[in-house]
């Protein structure tokens, strides 16, 4: 059994070198390990971005993705409130959940502002965003499996970067 295994990892790994393989979702493997814990929902909605791709469903891919890296920034925003309510006094913040009721781009500025990002951060997200509308909504939008490996790639690499920070 364990000669199977070995004899799969390495079709996989000879597969995913291939551009049109969907097998390259594997490459994303150390990337999503190196980000360690995640909360359950975190970690089931990246595991749902990586089935998409699996699909061929990249848009969607794209839009799952953004919500596991949005829901790690309302966590982390979360376990600040205090500074989150005297940066934004007229929002109604008492539990994380209050995060979800913003727009998630006022929610990205309200992390720079009170020191969680840093401005190419910032700006990095906001791009992301960009793209998850783009891909949420009716655009002419049709990403590949390059644009969608590399979207989620960058998403763990940006989390595994704010995990390793302590926030403000």
């Amino acid at each position: 059994m364990a000669r199977v295994q070995l004899l799969k990892a390495e079709i996989g790994r000879q597969l995913s070198q291939v551009e049109s393989s969907r097998s390259r979702a594997l490459t994303l493997d150390t990337s999503y390990e190196a980000l360690g814990t995640l909360s359950v929902k975190q970690d089931e909605l990246f595991r749902q971005a990586l089935r998409c791709i699996e699909a061929e469903l990249y848009r969607a891919a794209h839009v799952m993705a953004w919500a596991a890296a949005i829901d790690f920034v309302h966590e982390r925003l979360g376990t600040n409130l205090g500074r989150c309510k005297s940066a934004r006094p007229k929002w109604k913040l008492g539990t994380i959940e209050d995060f979800r009721d913003q727009a998630d781009y006022q929610v990205i500025e309200l992390a720079y502002e009170i020191g969680a990002l840093r401005k190419n951060e910032m700006k990095a997200f906001h791009g992301h965003l960009n793209t998850r509308n783009e891909c949420a909504h009716p655009e002419d939008v049709y990403p590949g499996l390059n644009q969608a490996l590399g979207y989620i790639d960058d998403l763990f690499k940006r989390l595994n970067t704010l995990k390793k920070r302590p926030w403000p």
